[in-house]
């Protein structure tokens, strides 16, 4: 694997404990609502259903440095979860905000692109 492919999966992998903090403890914050344009009564309303959300993130994080954990036989397993990172964000942009797509969907293409160039 080359060192820029690694160094792309580990942001996403950044990226994604992100999400989980701003999810999962941050969500009816000032830095959450923020994030999220959202108003304090709709971030109360959803705080389980987001830190939830959040946990995901965290998973698809640790799949990733796990992944890379394992040298180049952790491939596969970066390949799936940057899969699952690249799916999730093409669904978060046509659903939730096109914003989306530039932040999750485009780094792990990217990452995609970079592990099978390597």
């Amino acid at each position: 694997m080359s060192i820029l492919a690694a160094i792309v999966i580990v942001l996403v992998a950044l990226l994604h404990i992100w999400f989980l903090v701003l999810e999962m403890f941050l969500w009816d914050k000032p830095a959450g609502l923020k994030a999220f344009g959202q108003t304090l009564e709709k971030a109360q309303a959803s705080k389980v259903l987001a830190a939830n959300q959040g946990l995901y993130n965290g998973f698809l994080a640790a799949g990733l440095l796990w992944g890379l954990s394992l040298g180049a036989a952790g491939t596969h397993i970066q390949v799936f979860f940057l899969l699952c990172v690249l799916v999730a964000g093409l669904y978060g942009a046509a659903t939730a905000s096109r914003k989306i797509l530039f932040v999750q969907a485009l780094p792990a293409a990217l990452g995609l692109v970079l592990l099978m160039l390597s």
